[in-house]
């Protein structure tokens, strides 16, 4: 899939976060972006924009990233379990790592993403 083509949902509680990688997705030439705040408000969102990619935080309440993950995965609509994930996060421990991988998701960006590593990640998604 093209980069520019790529439709991407950005979940994070930090509002300045959101604003900083949808920004970063604009200068990649990404604009068919959407945002949410949170797992719960992301669950809601999919089904109706059915994004090729998102892009979640972790750390987040009501509904975390890793909760929001396990919901898209265990979905019966195999659309919404084969949704690509990138998680981002400050938190770069061992056993959030542990935690995350297994979700089946498509890499880990220590935030604040640099430029280079979020375009790096989304190619290489994008292109699975």
């Amino acid at each position: 899939m093209n980069l520019t083509e790529a439709r991407i949902l950005v979940v994070d509680d930090d509002p300045v976060m959101r604003k900083y990688v949808t920004s970063a997705l604009g200068k990649l030439g990404i604009h068919n972006v959407e945002e949410c705040a949170d797992g719960a408000a992301a669950m809601k969102l999919v089904g109706s924009f059915w994004p090729d990619l998102v892009l979640t935080d972790i750390h987040m309440d009501p509904v975390g990233g890793l909760e929001f993950v396990r919901q898209l995965r265990d979905h019966p609509a195999v659309e919404f379990r084969k949704v690509r994930v990138i998680f981002m996060s400050a938190d770069s421990s061992t056993s959030t790592l542990e935690e995350a991988m297994p979700l089946g998701t498509h890499g880990y960006i220590v935030k604040p993403p640099r430029p280079e590593t979020l375009r790096a990640k989304l190619e290489l998604a994008l292109k699975n």
